[in-house]
């Protein structure tokens, strides 16, 4: 199966991407040479990654793709029918990612019931490696006194410029876990910031790159989402944008604590 023995540092955000549009976005990302496809039960695009990656041409592992089981899915009695389905519905036998999308408010769903449930999906081979969404510093501590130090590869949370989320950044790095940043560009908003937008001139390149290689300069994995070929030509050029430190520290300066998604669901954020 796929040999990555990491999550590929640049991923491709699926969000939207359905339909005959978005499996042609998905191919135009992976002829670019995007690795990495982060599609999820909810997100309905499943099945257009799936047909973009075949379409493409390249071997199963040579390109990672995570998905994310639904809270809508997480009873015992729906989360294995739930992850068969998904693998049925990209067309793979394994996953290299599993994650939990969001966690169940009030425990209104066991927590180690589909924690448990979640790594059996690893142990059954549905899932390489397996992680979690939107969880806490106290989730997160649940989760290890669970199933041990290290058994989770990644938390995916939102984190950009403007959210950089200090608290559960510094207690990930203090627990040797990675974050994946989602809506790293804020849909395209981050590219009227000014601070990156003069970094951005002096490098000759764009704010969303800027913004892109700061993330992983600070160790997390990003996933930004376009359809445009220019746009996810610039986003992938990010990997190759090298920022100084006083550039890395004038966008720490950028933190403001905007959060751009948070429905009701959502757990009582650290940051």
């Amino acid at each position: 199966m796929a040999s990555h023995s990491h999550i590929p540092q640049l991923g491709l955000g699926t969000f939207g991407r359905t339909g005959d549009a978005g499996i042609a976005a998905i191919e135009t990302a992976l002829d670019i040479g995007y690795r990495h496809l982060d599609t999820a039960q909810s997100y309905d695009t499943e099945r257009t990654v799936g047909e973009a990656f075949r379409r493409s041409g390249l071997a199963r592992d040579a390109v990672f793709i995570t998905t994310k089981v639904a809270d809508t899915n997480l009873a015992a009695a729906d989360f294995m029918p739930s992850v068969r389905r998904s693998l049925d519905t990209i067309g793979v036998d394994q996953v290299d990612l599993l994650l939990i999308h969001w966690p169940v408010p009030e425990d209104v769903v066991a927590f180690e019931s589909y924690m448990q449930a979640l790594k059996q999906a690893q142990d059954d081979g549905h899932a390489r490696l397996i992680g979690v969404s939107n969880f806490t510093i106290e989730h997160l501590e649940r989760a290890a006194k669970l199933l041990g130090q290290g058994a989770l590869a990644t938390n995916q949370v939102e984190i950009h410029p403007w959210l950089q989320v200090p608290i559960l950044r510094d207690y990930a790095r203090s627990a040797g876990l990675q974050l994946t940043a989602y809506q790293p560009l804020v849909k395209g908003q981050v590219a009227e910031d000014e601070v990156l937008k003069a970094i951005a001139a002096t490098l000759g390149t764009t704010p969303a790159a800027v913004a892109l290689a700061f993330l992983m300069a600070e160790g997390h994995i990003v996933i930004p989402a376009s359809s445009s070929r220019g746009n996810l030509e610039n986003n992938f050029r990010a990997t190759a944008v090298s920022l100084s430190g006083e550039q890395m520290d004038a966008i720490r300066g950028r933190n403001r604590g905007y959060r751009h998604i948070n429905p009701a669901k959502s757990p009582r954020w650290d940051d």
